[in-house]
């Protein structure tokens, strides 16, 4: 089947399995590796990605249901060479360690601060509470996304 959808503001076409998982499509298909696959299962969160500007775990969606849709991933994060602020956040505060849940944390965090400008801690750790750190404890995690917050309000005011 053809499946057409605007990817990280791109519109892309292809042929595709009917059974193609959005997180295949996106890595395999698309080579936009920094969606990352990690438990099969759902439960880990590093395959964290836009759809509708709503995060989704990749691993449950069909590729063919993104048809028509804005998917946003990882790399569409930065605009025009400029981290993102939760980007550099992980950056500063050390918000990661080995970097295999970061593309997921990170699309997570962007969804948070873009609902909520300034989250409490609580807040933070209820948006992450979906996604899995094997390294960091989630400290450093929260730290970033905090850091986030107070540096992208920052700007604003700037």
């Amino acid at each position: 089947m053809q499946v057409t959808m605007i990817v990280n503001g791109d519109e892309v076409t292809r042929e595709i399995e009917g059974r193609l998982l959005l997180v295949h499509f996106l890595r395999d298909v698309l080579a936009l590796t920094g969606t990352h696959w990690g438990c099969d299962t759902s439960n880990c969160g590093t395959c964290v990605v836009w759809l509708d500007g709503e995060p989704v775990k990749s691993c449950t969606v069909l590729a063919a249901m993104a048809g028509g849709h804005e998917v946003r991933t990882v790399e569409g994060l930065a605009v025009d060479g400029k981290l993102d602020p939760v980007q550099e956040g992980f950056i500063q505060c050390h918000g990661l360690q080995c970097g295999f849940c970061t593309p997921g944390m990170l699309m997570t965090a962007r969804a948070l601060l873009d609902r909520n400008p300034d989250p409490s801690e609580g807040e933070i750790r209820e948006a992450i509470s979906g996604q899995i750190c094997r390294c960091t404890g989630y400290a450093t995690i929260v730290r970033s996304i905090r850091w986030a917050a107070v540096n992208a309000a920052s700007e604003v005011t700037s």
